[in-house]
């Protein structure tokens, strides 16, 4: 298979002449280079709009023997807080004669499958090579869930250990992330669930199965379910951020309440005996055993009979 990551004229008619199946890959093509691919290829202006606005939403447009497919893709990054563009746009267009994918920045998993179907090897179906780039881009969501999966039971762990402000905005980061990448999955999914045998059916492409395509329909019926599945995952680390919060604040004001249900009894014998009335000061707080035994050793015996009957009730340490 011939593999193309400029637009060359003349090679583009010499392999369309000879009926050689070749695939044009382009990274940041300009307006005027798509519009010139549009002239080259004989595409469709609606096709060629579609591409040179970019932003939209993955579809399936068939244009007599060759069709429209756009994609996202998944774009990973590490760590995944810098990740300012989780997915990529892709557009592919696929006939039985050539496959063109354009996109606007570099897509790792394009480049890394473009030498291997260079290399060549035993002849494949059209059907085949254009499942492999289809493929190549819905699988770039498993690395993405993978380090997700990682994520969130950090954060778990986290949660756990200690609960820090910083944790609830890792939260609504996930949240939104799961969002957008939900966003680009669930309308790809639709796509192949009612429209994969028209790709299959293109004219041109070689009769291979149909089973390509259904594999990566299951592919993204799985993404999709562990997209659910994480989304649920970070809803209960919210619940689990909340209640450990609720948790922490219940022990201080329990704390809070053992302090000052010590110092009650003490504050009323500092009061009791500091009223200073003649007949209490002449035959009861005079000498020295007075102030030791009922000014501190009240005291003392009141704090040490409230800690002690706290200890007993279990008050005064963390619940296991």
């Amino acid at each position: 298979m011939h593999v193309l990551t400029s637009i060359d004229d003349d090679s583009i008619r010499d392999l369309c002449r000879q009926g050689e199946f070749f695939w044009l890959d382009l990274t940041a093509p300009t307006e005027a280079q798509i519009q010139h691919l549009g002239e080259l290829l004989g595409l469709h202006p609606l096709a060629v709009e579609d591409s040179i606005q970019f932003e939209q939403r993955p579809k399936l447009d068939v244009y007599g023997d060759y069709a429209l497919l756009v994609l996202h893709g998944g774009v990973e990054s590490k760590p995944e807080d810098e990740n300012q563009r989780p997915v990529e746009e892709i557009h592919c267009y696929l006939s039985g004669t050539w496959i063109v994918t354009l996109h606007r920045a570099a897509f790792a998993e394009l480049q890394r499958l473009a030498p291997l179907l260079q290399q060549g090897g035993a002849a494949r179906s059209e059907q085949y090579y254009c499942y492999k780039v289809i493929d190549a881009i819905v699988d770039s969501y498993f690395p993405i869930l993978a380090d997700l999966d990682e994520d969130i039971d950090d954060l778990e762990d986290a949660i756990v250990a200690e609960t820090k402000g910083r944790q609830l905005q890792e939260i609504f980061r996930l949240k939104r992330l799961l969002l957008q990448l939900r966003k680009s999955v669930v309308p790809m999914r639709d796509v192949f669930a009612r429209q994969a045998d028209q790709i299959a059916d293109l004219g041109g492409l070689e009769g291979d199965s149909h089973d390509y395509f259904r594999d990566v329909y299951d592919h993204l019926i799985r993404i999709t379910d562990e997209l659910d599945s994480y989304h649920e995952m970070v809803a209960s680390c919210t619940d689990l951020y909340l209640s450990t919060i609720a948790n922490r604040q219940g022990e201080i004001s329990k704390q809070l309440t053992i302090i000052a249900s010590v110092f009650l009894p003490l504050t009323f014998l500092t009061g009791f005996f500091g009223m200073n009335f003649d007949w209490e000061v002449a035959h009861i707080l005079s000498g020295l055993w007075s102030f030791l035994v009922l000014g501190l050793g009240t005291m003392l015996v009141s704090a040490g009979a409230m800690w002690w009957w706290f200890r007993h009730r279990g008050w005064t340490g963390r619940n296991s």
